[in-house]
């Protein structure tokens, strides 16, 4: 079947596989369709931008599919060109390959299909709106409260090197850190991935016994080094610092042992690549900067941000 003899369906999406599966029901011919191009479905944060564009999409009357690309970046590509194929109305992008994933910009931009970016920054291209935070901004004012609060000592750190904007988080951090107060002694991957980041960052503190400082650039990395230190027992020597909230990582705020984070609003940048979308497809314009704040949050704090992990 064509776009035309379909008139609007929306797309199912095996998730997980990045196999675009069989088409949902017709939708009147009115309703748009956008698709929101995911990393994955592991990461709280994701799940929380997904429930935030879906809000969005039910409220402006629109369809929205979610692809998992399972961390796959070519998955993402794929489902972008397929996406095309069936005459979707707008896409909203969260990239793992900045780089890798242009091609397929360019392409629904030569359709006429408008693009807005989520979270990790694109090259120039088509796309008509970058959505999220100032990364490198938010990782030095990370850095900025350690240097004024935290206690010296080595560092390790539990990256995503195959992540763009989690290395961008990594570079505003360690370039605003005091090297006088902290040294970075070594950085590992934990490949976006809460298992990986958790063995990973248990290597790291098994390999630097007198490591006493951790900085974790994302959720997994982040609930994986919280798991990491209450498995080795160092919740008494080690002091965690990151991005993202989970319930796992407000325990560690409560134990004493996580001290600082960095908490994004995933749902608002959900919301905001939806309302811009359909601004788009409807032949108006956006900012092309959307910006979405952040905070810090410690133990002074923390109770503010309980009720979202309830």
């Amino acid at each position: 079947m064509t776009p035309q003899t379909l008139t609007r369906r929306s797309l199912g999406v095996l998730l997980g596989t990045g196999i675009i599966a069989a088409a949902l029901p017709a939708l009147a011919q009115e309703a748009k369709t956008f698709a929101l191009i995911q990393i994955n479905q592991e990461a709280l944060f994701f799940n929380e931008m997904n429930r935030g564009a879906q809000a969005a999409a039910d409220a402006a009357g629109v369809n929205l599919v979610i692809f998992n690309a399972n961390n796959d970046p070519s998955a993402q590509n794929n489902a972008i060109e397929t996406y095309i194929q069936e005459g979707v109305d707008g896409f909203a992008v969260v990239a793992i390959d900045v780089n890798g994933i242009m091609p397929a910009v360019e392409q629904a931009g030569a359709a006429g299909i408008p693009v807005v970016a989520i979270d990790a920054i694109l090259p120039e291209g088509p796309q008509k709106a970058q959505i999220g935070v100032d990364n490198a901004q938010a990782g030095a004012d990370l850095a900025a409260y350690f240097n004024a609060n935290g206690q010296a000592g080595k560092m390790g750190v539990v990256g995503a090197l195959n992540s763009y904007i989690q290395n961008v988080r990594l570079d505003g951090f360690k370039d605003a850190l005091d090297s006088g107060k902290a040294e970075v002694i070594g950085i590992v991957d934990g490949q976006n991935v809460q298992d990986v980041a958790l063995g990973a960052a248990e290597n790291l503190m098994t390999a630097n016994p007198d490591m006493t400082l951790v900085y974790a650039t994302g959720e997994p990395a982040m609930v994986g080094s919280v798991a990491a230190v209450v498995s080795q027992g160092r919740q008494a020597d080690v002091a965690l610092y990151g991005w993202d909230l989970t319930a796992q990582v407000i325990d560690g705020i409560d134990a004493g042992f996580v001290k600082a984070v960095i908490q994004q609003d995933p749902a608002g940048m959900g919301a905001a690549a939806v309302d811009a979308l359909a601004t788009l497809s409807a032949g108006g314009e956006v900012d092309a900067t959307i910006s979405v704040p952040v905070a810090i949050v410690t133990k002074d704090n923390v109770d503010d941000f309980r009720p979202l992990f309830q």
